[in-house]
């Protein structure tokens, strides 16, 4: 049995209060408030397993936010005198110890962690020290390739990342033109693999793909507003950024490939798309 995970497992006698699953470290309470309707004796039911507030090994269908071997951004719930107790989904909070710890949290901050069955204990614990369970293996990819990010960390060059579950990842500030909050997830693309083995990566495409894709969002974007969009060159990247969700320069060469295509019509405050294109 996998505990901090999910286990097919036998139903083996019905209580009052649930039902006792049966499993290689002994048989286990699923509550009945978590039992699916109709189940009976003789069922296999797909359960989550950890430790209750008296340390008993416990099922539920609930779906935890994070399993064991898992990296995730998590709120906090309460502190105490000996650690800081996370809202991972779950009836029993998970434990963040003050020795994983980086900095003291309070209730309401998000902190990114990585979970772990901790050896001595047999409990699922938490650690804010991520960055030892990140891959030391060589990225198996290239610049320009798509990729999963979690955002972990904010610093003043810019966003840490969690790369495709694995690896470490930064995004510059300076390659940001949205809103990122703590626990985010993104697609985005590799810029750099460095020296040491972290990756740079962009929200967005690079170099003629990125031109690319702009100008088809751009183009999708006036046909879906009936051919006239109000942002032209001279608007505001906030602006830019909340309509198409890409930065002024890249839209700047959206429009020009389009312009020279004669596929639209600039003015001052607009964008209107040829007629017939």
């Amino acid at each position: 049995m996998l505990l901090g995970d999910y286990n097919e497992l036998e139903v083996a006698r019905e209580v009052d209060f649930g039902l006792y699953l049966t499993s290689d470290d002994g048989d286990l309470l699923i509550p009945g408030k978590y039992v699916p309707e109709g189940t009976r004796v003789g069922d296999f039911l797909r359960v989550f397993v950890y430790r209750d507030s008296e340390d008993r090994l416990i099922a539920t269908t609930l779906e935890p936010l994070v399993r064991v071997d898992e990296f995730a951004v998590l709120t906090v719930r309460d502190v105490s005198d000996i650690g800081a107790f996370l809202d991972w989904g779950l009836e029993k909070d998970l434990f963040l110890p003050y020795r994983n710890q980086r900095r003291r949290l309070r209730p309401g901050d998000r902190v990114a962690v990585y979970v772990y069955l901790d050896e001595t204990s047999d409990r699922i614990v938490a650690t804010a020290k991520y960055e030892r369970y990140l891959s030391k293996e060589p990225f198996p990819g290239q610049p320009g390739d798509a990729v999963q990010v979690l955002v972990a960390n904010e610093s003043e060059l810019g966003y840490a990342v969690i790369v495709n579950k694995a690896y470490p990842g930064l995004l510059y500030h300076n390659e940001v033109f949205r809103p990122l909050r703590l626990g985010d997830i993104h697609t985005a693309y590799v810029r750099r693999v460095r020296d040491d083995g972290k990756l740079d990566v962009s929200l967005q495409r690079t170099g003629y793909d990125e031109a690319v894709a702009a100008t088809d969002t751009l183009l999708a974007a006036l046909r879906k507003a009936g051919g006239t969009l109000p942002l032209s060159d001279k608007s505001e990247p906030d602006d830019i950024y909340r309509r198409l969700g890409m930065s002024k320069k890249v839209f700047k060469k959206a429009l020009g490939s389009l312009y020279k295509q004669g596929v639209v019509q600039l003015a001052p405050d607009e964008t209107r798309l040829v007629e017939g294109k």
